[in-house]
């Protein structure tokens, strides 16, 4: 997947969730998917967290020494753990390990998962909390001085952060932009912001910061026919999985689920108005299979939608969890004719 133009562009994969893989095969998926995801010249992979998940900084060193450049983009929640313990990680596995990863910064995550750990705290306010928490690490991680904040959510006093970290280990830093709160914190913080985009077409250019990031599936083949006939098999209609969707959307307070969720059609094969179908799809993320929209058609039919995103000044792309090996190949194909045209 790498290229020149690529530099760029910063790619990201997706590790594997470990309520989706026996436990006894846990361990070897990651790597093996955390190795496609090097080879095929991703900057970094996400790891999720979440109240049902295994730690994220444990995944996340197998995914280091599983391979050689590949970062972990690790998903922080505040409510799991002191700044400065997040910070001692990032440092701790730069001194072990001499790697750099990069943090994905939550404000939300599942309500349901806040509300069985107490925290009631309201949606805009979660991202001030976030902002105060990512200050405090961030100005650790630089190590110029030591710490104090007298805040809203925490208070350090004089606090020094040893090992020191590297200054070429720092960490690069996002967080979700699908708000204003959002998008006020990504400011706040000098945060990458990442959104579930809308069809290339429908983004408003003027609603976006001058570099901003978006998740989203590829499903891409030769032709559209191939590729929707994989997007089916893969993601079919599922009526539990729908029933699912509903419910976690009835308690969410997240802007994005609402957004994805109000969308009049979702997209697919029979979308098309003339020739090859929209590529942009939502079955997967309403039958409750994932959380991005997904893009589905030839390559070069998706190459063009993700050469728009570029040309929006989307420097960021965050892709869902690969299946295979073979399916980040196809999705290098796209990239590779989507920088080359976005560059042109």
């Amino acid at each position: 997947m790498a290229t020149e133009a690529m530099r760029e562009v910063e790619i990201f994969a997706t590790c594997p969730q470990s309520k989706d893989v026996a436990a006894a095969d846990y361990l070897t998926r990651v790597a093996d998917v955390a190795r496609w995801s090097e080879q095929a010249g991703c900057r970094g992979i996400l790891v999720y967290t979440d109240n049902g998940l295994v730690d994220p900084w444990l995944v996340s060193q197998v995914i280091l020494e599983s391979t050689d450049q590949l970062a972990p983009l690790v998903a922080i929640q505040p409510v799991y753990m002191h700044p400065y313990s997040a910070a001692k990680m990032v440092t701790s596995l730069a001194y072990l390990l001499g790697r750099r990863i990069f943090l994905n910064m939550l404000a939300g995550g599942f309500k349901n998962d806040l509300v069985a750990l107490g925290d009631e705290t309201p949606h805009d306010e979660r991202y001030e909390r976030t902002v105060e928490y990512t200050r405090i690490m961030l100005d650790l991680l630089r190590g110029e001085e030591p710490v104090t904040l007298e805040g809203r959510y925490y208070n350090v006093k004089n606090l020094s952060l040893t090992p020191a970290l590297p200054p070429e280990l720092f960490p690069g830093v996002l967080i979700s932009g699908s708000s204003p709160a959002g998008l006020a914190a990504a400011e706040a913080i000098g945060a990458t912001p990442v959104k579930y985009p809308k069809p290339p077409g429908e983004e408003n250019p003027d609603d976006h910061p001058d570099a901003f990031g978006v998740r989203v599936g590829v499903i891409a083949r030769e032709t559209a026919d191939e590729a929707w006939s994989v997007a089916l098999e893969r993601f079919p209609e599922d009526r539990r999985g729908q029933i699912t969707h509903r419910v976690a959307m009835s308690t969410s307070d997240s802007h994005w689920h609402k957004q994805l969720s109000d969308r009049e059609h979702a997209g697919g094969p029979d979308a098309g108005a003339d020739g090859e179908p929209e590529p942009y799809w939502l079955g997967p993320f309403q039958n409750y299979n994932t959380f991005c929209p997904y893009l589905v058609g030839s390559h070069a039919r998706v190459a063009r939608e993700i050469a728009q995103y570029v040309g929006l000044g989307c420097s960021t792309f965050i892709l869902d969890i690969p299946p295979s090996e073979e399916e980040l190949e196809h999705t290098g194909v796209v990239f590779r004719e989507a920088l080359a045209t976005a560059s042109s």
